[in-house]
């Protein structure tokens, strides 16, 4: 029988390992890493990802890879994605409450800085 084992792209793989070992270090989930859940006015698609494990998680995992992507580059290349982050984000609240919508949103989000990732020259 035939096994085929898949990669996971560095990038994916030392986001998920920043999930976990936040799980892992607290004994419960990672707080959503780009914005306090805890804070006072947040929107109701803010509070959606909140109360949403799966969701957010995502947004960790998104934010981590987005911080991780963004000290790679320069100047004009970092505020090239900050602009872009800025314009997803107002896509991502567009979706209100709608879970489905939020998750294809950061769906999206995560191939986006994977294939940035991947398209980075590297040693190895």
């Amino acid at each position: 029988m035939t096994r085929t084992i898949r990669r996971i792209p560095a990038l994916t793989l030392a986001a998920s390992l920043f999930v976990v070992s936040g799980m892992a270090l607290t004994g419960a989930p990672a707080k959503a890493a780009s914005f306090d859940c805890s804070a006072s006015g947040l929107t109701a698609n803010e509070k959606t990802i909140c109360a949403n494990l799966t969701l957010n998680d995502d947004d960790v995992k998104m934010a981590t890879m987005y911080t991780m992507l963004k000290g790679l580059f320069a100047m004009g290349m970092s505020g090239n994605m900050a602009d872009n982050q800025k314009a997803w984000l107002k896509e991502r609240e567009a979706c209100g409450t709608d879970v489905a919508c939020i998750e294809k949103a950061y769906d999206t989000r995560i191939d986006q800085l994977q294939k940035l990732y991947d398209g980075i020259d590297k040693p190895i």
